[in-house]
């Protein structure tokens, strides 16, 4: 499911290279963080832009055929008629950037043909690199991920500060802002589930995703359908990332909220 000519090493160094770029401002070395509201409770910083120039510059050279969906650039509907995209956003988890916090992450995904051939999450305020390629497993700083078995609902790990009392037979886990690292969590047998109750942007998820699906992790829309990618909207509603034991009983959870909740947020 490759693009030819896409190599994946070269995907990987230009991920490090920005990652480390935002790790050095994030430190404090060189000027300061400028921050602003791109709309109410919605950070973003020059060190994202900054982020997001750099990759679309040498990622459309990797693959200058694939279009682009990034989080900090316009969206140009000709992606839609490419067979590949680039799926990306510069800073998973601002807000964590901006107060100094670990839990932040790059997302790189490339999709061919509306699924993540290719994704690589690079967290390196953890010393993290989360790589996957469709068909051939997933791994964190080399090593493979087997991702959470759990068979019982009851008590599944979630990542979360809080949870609401319908859910409180689960158990809270740390939880970093970007809702890629959490996603990956469930990769990595360190949470049992990762669900959310919005519209969120393909960008958010599409590296994770892949890395999630490839360490054996079931992964869908809120109401358990499969997620798709480089749609018109460039949105699903809600995403689940579980055990595959437990993916029914997560729907099953979920399924009166979200129906509920849908039809008001759809824009």
């Amino acid at each position: 499911m490759r693009l030819p000519g896409v190599n994946l090493e070269a995907v990987v160094a230009a991920t490090r290279e920005v990652g480390d770029m935002a790790l050095a401002r994030w430190r404090g070395e060189g000027a300061g963080v400028t921050v602003w509201d791109k709309s109410p409770n919605n950070p973003v910083s020059d060190v994202d832009l900054a982020v997001d120039a750099r990759l679309k510059a040498v990622l459309g050279a990797i693959a200058p055929e694939a279009g682009w969906l990034s989080e900090e650039t316009a969206d140009d509907p000709a992606r839609l008629s490419r067979r590949a995209m680039w799926c990306v956003d510069p800073i998973d988890g601002t807000r964590d950037f901006v107060r100094g916090r670990p839990g932040w992450a790059v997302s790189v995904a490339l999709v061919v043909e509306g699924t993540p051939a290719l994704g690589v999450l690079y967290a390196p305020a953890r010393d993290e690199l989360w790589v996957a390629e469709r068909g051939r497993g997933a791994t964190r700083n080399g090593r493979d991920l087997v991702a959470s078995q759990r068979q019982g609902f009851a008590g599944a790990r979630v990542p979360a500060d809080s949870l609401p009392r319908v859910d409180r037979d689960l158990a809270m886990v740390a939880k970093p802002n970007s809702i890629a690292l959490r996603i990956a969590m469930v990769a990595a047998d360190e949470a049992d589930l990762v669900a959310t109750l919005r519209w969120g942007f393909e960008w958010d998820v599409a590296a994770a995703a892949l890395i999630a699906a490839e360490a054996g992790a079931a992964v869908s829309d809120a109401f358990g359908t499969p997620l798709a990618f480089n749609t018109p909207r460039a949105q699903a509603f809600g995403v689940i990332a579980c055990a595959p034991g437990i993916h029914g009983a997560v729907v099953d959870r979920l399924a009166e909220r979200a129906a509920e909740i849908a039809p008001r947020t759809l824009a």
